[in-house]
């Protein structure tokens, strides 16, 4: 159904009927914390955002496109359309939601025109544009992306988002601007400020991943001195930063949910860097 500049009665049944349906959601899941907690819902929708712009990206520059790709980008980028609502997206998330609307427009008109798309960024004279000055990295999708059941591009493609009706580019690729091909951020970079947790008190442990109980007698092993010693170093940290690590903390719980340890335990890393220190080691 396509929305008009005036609403009619059909429209307002619609969307009635959508607002209904989602406070039975609601209701119904009160329990899960994506849907009674604001900041675990922004944290899903970060990651989930990120991992559709990564599986695009990866399709692209493997130069295997179709409706599929069309839509991830296209999706990707209005999933971060929606993250504003929780206030404004950080530069990495910015330059992600751009990037992945003008490749799913770029695509879309090639494979309409019967063209072979250029894979990558494009640079002012249309050619695509080394890794290294790009800032896209090029490795696989993170663990758990593909075998997540709750993702599968729909392969009836890309004509069922009515709202989606870009204009024809020529045959050339368009230009994007060279300001956005050498600052487009890292995805990896970007998924290490993807979630926020509430704070959770807990020890440092010198196997990353796991949280040790503290136990008086092993205040004289300096390797896991106990908390509130005077010899473990705090800083004095700010609301941005308590809030930064709360991210990296949910991020890490959310690595979790896909088997991705290694994700996980730099996350927890970071955070236990930021926590003692005051410096973001991203």
């Amino acid at each position: 159904m396509k929305l008009t500049n005036k609403k009619t009665p059909e429209e307002t049944k619609m969307l009635m009927g959508l607002m209904d349906w989602l406070e039975e959601e609601k209701t119904t899941h009160k329990d899960n914390e994506a849907i009674s907690n604001e900041v675990a819902a922004q944290a899903h929708l970060e990651n989930y955002a990120l991992k559709l712009f990564m599986y695009a990206d990866k399709q692209d520059r493997e130069q295997s496109y179709g409706k599929n790709v069309v839509k991830a980008f296209y999706t990707s980028g209005m999933i971060y359309d929606v993250l504003t609502t929780f206030g404004e997206l950080t530069d990495e998330a910015a330059q992600n939601r751009k990037y992945a609307k003008w490749k799913a427009a770029y695509i879309h008109n090639c494979l309409k025109n019967g063209e072979t798309p250029v894979p990558g960024p494009l640079t002012e004279d249309g050619e695509t544009s080394n890794e290294e000055n790009t800032g896209i990295n090029t490795q696989p999708e993170p663990m758990g992306f593909t075998s997540n059941p709750g993702f599968q591009p729909d392969p009836t493609g890309f004509a069922q988002n009515p709202g989606f009706n870009p204009q024809v580019t020529p045959a050339t690729p368009p230009v994007i601007p060279t300001s956005f091909s050498s600052t487009l951020p890292d995805p990896n970079a970007a998924m290490r400020a993807a979630s926020q947790l509430p704070p959770v008190p807990y020890t440092p442990d010198p196997n990353p991943g796991g949280f040790v109980p503290y136990d008086p007698s092993q205040q004289s092993q300096p390797s896991q001195p106990p908390y509130g010693d005077n010899s473990m170093m705090v800083a004095q940290l700010s609301p941005d930063q308590i809030a930064k690590a709360q991210k990296y903390c949910k991020w890490a719980s959310s690595a979790l949910n896909y088997d991705d340890i290694k994700t996980a335990i730099n996350n927890l890393k970071n955070a236990l860097e930021l926590l003692q220190t005051g410096q973001d080691p991203a």
